[in-house]
């Protein structure tokens, strides 16, 4: 090994000691935004990726600054908004998205956008229909 391959790797090590972690979160965080629309929990997470899932939690948030909860809450609202903006019902788009509540959709939706469901998708359509006639 040349003098420029141990420095590499000891730089490597000291700077991604901890690449199982994050390979962990990783993994799982991609895992969120592809099956977002499943019943998803801490105990099926960690089940993924063979770790605690209390440690799954404090990696998680350590990383990301939120929840895995959190995050998918968030990736929900994001794809609900595609969806309202496709024309789908609200009803539709709750259990669309993995939502197994309306009302719980319907104050989270408010409590991330400031809008109502149906009120983001009358905003959504007149935007459109006023884009269309320019």
């Amino acid at each position: 090994m040349t003098f420029y391959q141990s420095e590499i790797q000891r730089i490597k090590t000291a700077c991604f000691s901890n690449e199982k972690q994050l390979e962990t979160v990783i993994g799982v965080k991609n895992y969120i935004k592809a099956n977002y629309e499943r019943d998803l929990n801490l105990d099926v997470l960690s089940h993924l990726k063979f770790v605690s899932k209390y440690h799954l939690l404090r990696l998680f948030k350590k990383y990301y600054g939120m929840t895995p909860r959190q995050y998918l809450i968030d990736v929900r609202i994001e794809k609900s908004k595609e969806q309202l903006q496709q024309q789908l019902s609200v009803t539709e788009t709750c259990f669309a998205v993995g939502f197994e509540s309306l009302g719980s959709f319907s104050s989270l939706f408010k409590a991330k956008t400031g809008k109502s469901p149906s009120e983001y998708q009358k905003e959504q359509l007149s935007r459109s229909n006023s884009i269309l006639k320019s």
